[in-house]
């Protein structure tokens, strides 16, 4: 079975389950009002559901069974016959038989053997009709152990003989029924409003949280700090176990493209098939609300522009029946979602002549403009490149509703196409709203949180903004041989700068759409989980912010909106000109070919490596921090006990230099749990494109590389963690 079965499976028996729950109480309340024929009609739409689903899911014995139930319940329903005991006892038995096979399906995946003569016996004589009357079941389930088959034909004379099953037949259905365990029993179905005030009272929790860790810092009552510590742990498992709760497969947002590819391309006219891949990606249910319209749009647009009909099809040599692939995966914290077709692709030509008689560019700056700009073009309002308006396209209201949308919610879209083979949209999005990581910066002496999705990189600058450039009146910063464009903070917002180390200059480096930006600020602070609090209708206008948090001490911070900033400061915007040659799009492929390279000394002269990717922070330690458990040196990190290993001594062996100063520590998480490296000297951050020149002899080293000209060391970080602490990873899968 595939996931999609497996899961219909488990909506079809939790669905069921909950029905014949209903359905033993409508029973007996019909027995006291047999003329109630409300309550009746139910009773002939559960059963009639359970019949319906059995047969989708190729349930022979399951929808023979309930199929001459609802024989009966329609008798019933029209008045022909009045319910009594014997009626409502022949019933409620097939309701037994009914569990029983939902019970073999749970435990087995398959229907069981259980003998069901005598439920179908006494519902072939309710009304003293004869079972000719009834349509035959399958050979494969008339087949009963311990009895003779029971053959029910259709329109034809009764049987010559029946021969019921023993008397134990119905007590074993029901000791079965008894003894299987239920998805019904380990499943709950909660109100979304009651989800969404548990998840805000998590939220309140966390903050909460938040400002007892920040007395903590200062306290030295260990009673407390330990008590904190605990508290620490217990809301960060808590909040978890909310966040679980709320998370849903996409596949239920794409449960609905299938009838509406199906639909649009007979409107249309074209041949078109949809797969899907990847539907038990999960994401935050406000999250799926949100990429419903954005999702369909595209998917639509997918099938109107992007799939040809099937007689250009032929003539380009394609199969006739057009492909659309939805594909969905996590990565980096977020949520992938791709949109392909195998259609005909965007035509540069046409969107570019289309945007210059709309007065959207011009034609001189669009003559300047690549593929690749030109393809963003058709997420512009009101731009469409149909000849006419028609219930399906023409209103260029499609593709914009996609990009301000999914933007709306933290996230971002890209397009790529080629020409007579396809296109594919692809959309980024966030795991979840509600509580986001994020850091906390001063600007003004204001603080302000950046949504670490957006986050690539500190920069700290000494000596009077040393290696800013300006040009043409925008400042720029050299990093790493390529040019990033600086934005003040306290320019953007009108804040004043009092207090602010001349000397030092703090830059905060953040990706909005495709874009690198520098954001310089007053301060770096902290990286802390917050709590995302939607702002007033009032301030719904203000682009630069994303919404609030209240801080430990009790303080709003406000969310900083990259792509708002990005946007205000002419940066990033939907009509904004970029001017990228050739020669800086060159430069670009090869960019994305290459790696961030953390480098490091490690002893007196060893230079080593490990991706920035792997690097979860960079922190000094004091030695008087340190201390010993379980035989190793362990520092108090963030509310957990972080262990600590010295490269110097793990890897190359040498012996540890006493001194007091502060250690420089490499923090490596996974999956909630952190171990910190200690190395002598943090050298730089580079981007490099990593070939291993000789493979390591010694344990917890992948090879050399070079590196700015000199040999490099590549860490191996699992290796390294195996050597000094093997259970590191034994713990992790325990948890």
């Amino acid at each position: 079975m595939s996931f999609d079965d497996d899961e219909l499976m488990r909506e079809f028996l939790l669905e069921s389950s909950e029905n014949l729950n209903q359905l033993d109480r409508d029973f007996v309340a019909l027995e006291q009002n047999p003329r109630d024929e409300e309550r009746l009609g139910a009773i002939f739409r559960c059963v009639h559901t359970i019949k319906g689903n059995a047969g989708f899911l190729a349930l022979a014995k399951l929808e023979a069974l309930t199929h001459l139930g609802e024989s009966q319940l329609s008798r019933f329903r029209d008045g022909e016959l009045v319910l009594d005991a014997q009626s409502t006892s022949a019933l409620l038995a097939m309701a037994d038989g009914v569990r029983a096979i939902l019970a073999s399906l749970e435990k087995n995946g398959t229907e069981g053997d259980h003998d069901l003569a005598a439920i179908l016996e006494g519902l072939s004589r309710i009304g003293r009709t004869p079972a000719s009357a009834f349509p035959r079941l399958p050979r494969a389930v008339s087949a009963l152990p311990n009895s003779e088959p029971i053959i029910v034909h259709l329109a034809e004379p009764p049987p010559a003989r029946i021969v019921a099953p023993p008397p134990t037949a119905l007590e074993q259905v029901e000791t079965d029924v008894k003894a299987a365990s239920s998805i019904a029993d380990s499943t709950i179905r909660v109100d979304v409003a009651l989800l969404d005030r548990v998840m805000n009272l998590v939220g309140e929790l966390v903050l909460a949280r938040n400002q007892i860790l920040q007395y903590g810092i200062l306290a030295k009552d260990a009673g407390f700090v330990k008590a904190s510590q605990r508290l620490n742990l217990l809301t960060t498992e808590l909040q978890a176990g909310v966040m679980k709760t709320r998370m849903q497969p996409i596949g239920s947002v794409w449960n609905r493209f299938p009838r509406i590819v199906r639909d649009l391309a007979n409107v249309c006219g074209k041949k078109v098939e949809l797969e899907l891949d990847g539907t038990e990606t999960e994401l935050d249910r406000s999250i799926i609300e949100a990429i419903k319209d954005p999702l369909t749009h595209a998917v639509r647009n997918a099938v109107d522009h992007g799939i040809e009909s099937a007689e250009k099809r032929r003539a380009a040599d394609k199969p006739p029946v057009g492909r659309i692939l939805l594909r969905a995966y996590h990565e980096g914290g977020q949520v992938n979602i791709e949109i392909s077709d195998d259609g005909g692709g965007l035509a540069a030509d046409k969107i570019r002549a289309r945007a210059v008689e709309r007065g959207l560019i011009t034609a001189e700056r669009a003559a300047q403009m690549s593929e690749r700009e030109i393809a963003h073009l058709i997420f512009l309002p009101g731009f469409s490149t149909a000849e006419k308006v028609t219930n399906v396209s023409g209103r260029g209201v499609g593709m914009d509703v996609v990009k301000t949308n999914i933007e709306k919610i933290g996230g971002t879209v890209d397009i790529s196409s080629r020409l007579g083979e396809g296109t594919t949209l692809k959309i980024k999005i966030p795991l979840t709203l509600a509580i986001i990581p994020a850091l906390i910066i001063t600007s003004g002496s204001e603080r302000f949180a950046i949504p670490q999705v957006n986050l690539l990189e500190l920069v700290r600058l000494e000596g009077a903004e040393r290696g800013i450039e300006t040009v043409y009146g925008t400042k720029l910063y050299r990093l790493r041989g390529n040019l990033l464009p600086l934005l003040h903070l306290n320019t953007e917002l009108r804040l004043s700068s009092r207090g602010v180390e001349q000397d030092v200059c703090n830059i905060v480096v953040l990706q909005a759409d495709d874009r690198r930006f520098g954001l310089v600020v007053d301060q770096i602070n902290d990286t802390e989980e917050i709590v995302v609090k939607p702002l007033g209708k009032e301030l719904k206008a203000l682009s630069a912010f994303a919404g609030a948090t209240i801080m430990g001490d009790g303080r709003v911070a406000l969310i900083l909106d990259v792509l708002g900033i990005a946007h205000r400061a002419n940066l990033v915007s939907p009509s904004r000109e970029h001017t990228l040659s050739d020669k800086a799009q060159k430069q670009a492929a090869e960019q994305d070919a290459r790696e961030s390279l953390l480098l490091f000394r490690v002893g007196p002269s060893s230079r080593m490596a490990i991706p920035v990717s792997m690097v979860a922070r960079l922190e000094e330690i004091a030695p008087e921090r340190l201390e010993r458990a379980a035989g190793r040196e362990v520092v108090q990190y963030r509310g957990e006990i972080l262990p600590l290993v010295f490269l110097s001594q793990e890897i190359l062996g040498a012996s540890r230099a006493e001194n007091s100063d502060p250690l420089l520590v490499i923090v490596y998480s996974e999956q909630g749990r952190s171990i910190g490296f200690v190395v002598e000297q943090i050298l730089d951050i580079v981007e490099e494109t990593v070939t291993v020149r000789s493979h390591a002899t010694r344990v917890g080293l992948l090879g050399s590389v070079v590196v700015q000209g000199r040999v490099t060391d590549l860490l191996d970080v699992r290796g390294a963690i195996l050597r000094s602490d093997p259970s590191f990873f034994e713990r992790k899968d325990a948890a």
